[in-house]
Order: structure tokens, then C-alpha cells, then sequence
């Protein structure tokens, strides 16, 4: 939740905010929350207010968001972004049907997506010049997903979207519950150290794994954290990379317009993109990809590990790269493009291993 914040408070953010645009013009709102020490929907709703504020607040009520993102297909074309401290991974397309159950969507197509609702807690319609989106955020004020609203976005649908979703209370300002950041920021499981861990049964049970959507369970079952995980695992499973080798993957990808999967997620959000890469932009320390439909930025001076996995499947070997951030979180993973029922491409696992 948030808490109320008073006049004097707001004020003073948004003094110390515009002195950090001032001096910093080329930064993004995330990074101007990180240095200032406050969340970006705290910078984001020092603008809310009613019809001619540039912010309003959306309905968080229980199911709402679920249901306006059922309602986005109407919007036709929009770009969707997902990001976190190290990736922004954008799609434009029309979002498809919102399937999956109450706790977890899942979108198909082009805009492919995996939601975790439990993580939503807060939604704004914002607008800046002449761009206009949807933002939300998770219990800590961190942006889980971002729908941005372009020239071929049916706009008519989309002012009728957000007047269905308008919040009742559209006062100025907000300070982040730190109970609840607390409270979001615990394991959602307690790990154990390396020596209590029984390494022929984690073996094991890796190798009896069918299906690649079966590996969080085996994390929880042994107490792992992942990283922690391929260290144990052995080579054959998880071999470490430099860090360096996600630019060199995606050229060879684009080399051999080879199909890849791209997964960016957060909390709140898996974002996927299915098909092959082409254009790849190296600028400052941003490795891009600016594709019609797909752009991809990772900030690779930020990545601190690569790994290959090879996990078993019922069709045969599923292997991905894995990247890991500073912080030891889970920054972007890399598969071949694949099917249920399809086995993996010769292709990429070859350039795993040219890696």
C-alpha cells in the first residue's frame, strides 16, 4: 500500500526531482528514483491528479487489472515494455486473448507474456507530450509493465479504456508502505547453504526433469537459489560463461538468422520474444536490438555472469543462456526458438558451444 504524503513532502520531491533533470537530462525516471532513494512511481504520481494533471491513477481493486488487461486487445497496435535493472525489452503488436487463471495471465503471439497478478499492485495512465501509456507497479513502487500507445493504436479505444478505469482517489503524490517492501523483497523460500544440500538427489531429480517449466519447483525442493543451483549441478548441466558472450550469441544468431527466444522478467512479468534478430547496436554500454516489433536493450556492463543450461526434456535437451546481473538476480535468458512437442534446434546448440 501507500501512505499519505503531505504538501510540504510532494513539494519538496518535486524540487529535488526537476534539480536532478536539470542536471541530468538524458537519464530515465528509474534512474533518477535510484538516485534520489525512492521508488519510481513516487516521481510518477507527483503529477497525479484529476482531468488536465499529466497522471491519474487506475482502479487497484482485486481483479481490476486482470480485467483491463483483457480489454487491451481493443486498443489494436501498442508497444509493450518490460524491463529490470539490466534489460528493457519492448514488443509492438496488438496484445491476443488474456488466457491463464486469476493469479497468473498468459498472453500468445506476438506479444507474449507471462503475468503474475499477486505482483500488480498499483496502475496509471500517464502522458508525457504527446505519448501516452499504461504503467504499473508492483508493492515496492518498481514498474513490472509498461503499454505504450503509438500511431497506429486505436486512441479512441484507448481514452475510453482508461475513463472504464479511473481510480476515485487521484490525489497528488505517494510514499511506498516500507512494510511492504519489506515484505516483498523476502524469498519466496528459505535456501540452504552449499554443504546441506544432498547433491546426488538434486542430480537426480534434474535428470528426471521433462519439462523446462518443471525447474522452479526443483529450486524449491532442494532450497536452491538458481545460480547457486548451476554451481552444483556440474558442467555437463551448467557451465559458466563470461559475461561477455550474450553480445557474441546474439551476432551469431543474427549471422545465421537463426530464430531465438529472448525472456526479460521481473517479478510482476515474463516478456518473450520468438523469431530471428537482425539489427544489433552497439552504444555506450548498451548491447541493442532495433528490429520492427522488437527492440532489446541490456546493459551489459551490468551483467556479472553467463551460464549454459542444459535441462532434459520429454522432447530431448532444452539449453538456454542465462545471464546474471551484479545482484545476483536473473537478467535475461536465451533458447533456441522451439515448440512444446519440437525438439531443439541442431543449430543453437551448436552455437552454444562455439561460445
Amino acid at each position: 500500500m501507500t501512505l499519505s504524503v503531505s504538501p510540504e513532502a510532494v513539494a519538496d520531491l518535486q524540487q529535488r526531482y526537476q534539480q536532478f533533470r536539470d542536471e541530468n537530462p538524458q537519464l530515465r525516471i528509474r534512474n533518477a528514483a535510484d538516485a534520489l532513494g525512492v521508488s519510481e512511481l513516487e516521481l510518477v504520481a507527483l503529477n497525479c491528479g484529476p482531468e488536465g494533471f499529466s497522471v491519474q491513477r487506475l482502479d487497484s481493486a482485486a481483479g481490476q487489472f486482470r480485467k483491463l488487461l483483457s480489454e487491451v486487445r481493443e486498443l489494436g497496435s501498442v508497444m509493450a515494455l518490460t524491463r529490470n535493472d539490466t534489460v528493457v525489452h519492448e514488443k509492438t503488436a496488438p496484445y491476443g486473448k488474456l488466457g491463464g487463471g486469476e493469479k497468473v495471465g498468459l498472453f500468445l503471439g506476438d506479444i507474449d507474456l507471462r503475468v503474475f497478478f499477486e505482483r500488480w499492485h498499483y496502475g496509471f495512465h500517464v502522458t508525457e507530450g504527446e505519448r501516452r501509456s499504461l504503467q504499473f507497479f508492483d508493492a515496492t513502487g518498481t514498474a513490472v509493465h509498461k503499454i505504450y500507445a503509438n500511431e497506429q493504436t486505436d486512441m479512441a479505444a484507448f481514452d475510453a479504456l482508461v475513463a472504464r478505469y479511473m481510480a476515485d482517489d487521484q490525489s497528488q503524490g505517494a510514499v511506498i508502505d516500507p512494510e511492504a517492501v519489506a515484505e516483498q523483497k523476502q524469498s519466496a523460500y528459505e535456501t540452504v547453504a552449499d554443504d546441506e544440500v544432498d547433491i546426488a538427489a538434486f542430480h537426480q531429480d534434474w535428470d528426471g526433469l521433462q519439462d523446462v517449466h518443471d525447474f522452479l519447483a526443483l529450486l524449491k525442493k532442494h532450497a536452491l537459489e538458481r545460480q547457486q543451483a548451476f554451481r552444483l549441478a556440474g558442467t555437463e548441466r551448467a557451465e559458466p560463461l563470461a559475461a561477455e558472450v550474450f553480445e557474441r550469441a546474439l551476432e551469431m544468431a543474427a549471422e545465421q538468422e537463426m530464430p531465438v527466444m529472448i525472456f526479460a522478467a521481473n517479478k510482476g512479468m515474463v516478456q518473450i520474444h520468438t523469431g530471428p534478430v537482425k539489427r544489433l547496436v552497439r552504444r555506450g554500454p548498451w548491447f541493442n536490438v532495433l528490429d520492427a516489433g522488437f527492440n532489446l536493450h541490456a546493459n551489459t556492463e551490468a551483467f556479472s555472469q553467463a551460464w549454459k543450461v542444459v535441462r532434459p526434456t520429454e522432447d530431448g535437451p532444452v539449453s538456454s543462456l542465462e545471464l546474471f546481473d551484479h545482484k545476483g538476480q536473473l537478467a535475461l535468458q536465451m533458447f533456441g526458438a522451439r515448440k512444446p512437442g519440437q525438439q531443439e534446434l541442431n543449430e543453437w546448440q551448436a552455437l552454444l558451444s562455439a561460445l
